[in-house]
């Protein structure tokens, strides 16, 4: 356990960079107009392919990791 606690803070940093690093690349669905009720239908619905796809599982999979990460941080702490 003593590696581990001395580990898991480093991995945690590695993966909120990552975590950071995928929010900031995925494009927003709607534009600010949207936000303010203009019409903005068109863009709020698309199918995600290729590395956007990619990109978004990956997102998911990095906030789970990171979850999991902080929970075991706070069991093992």
């Amino acid at each position: 356990m003593g590696f581990l606690q001395v580990a898991l803070p480093y991995v945690q940093i590695g993966l909120s960079v990552l975590l950071i690093g995928a929010v900031v690349l995925q494009r927003t669905g709607a534009s600010l107009g949207g936000a303010f009720g203009a019409d903005n239908f068109s863009s709020g619905f698309h199918t995600r392919r290729g590395f956007e796809k990619t990109l978004f599982y990956a997102t998911v999979v990095f906030g789970i990791l990171f979850a999991l990460s902080a929970l075991l941080n706070l069991v093992i702490s």
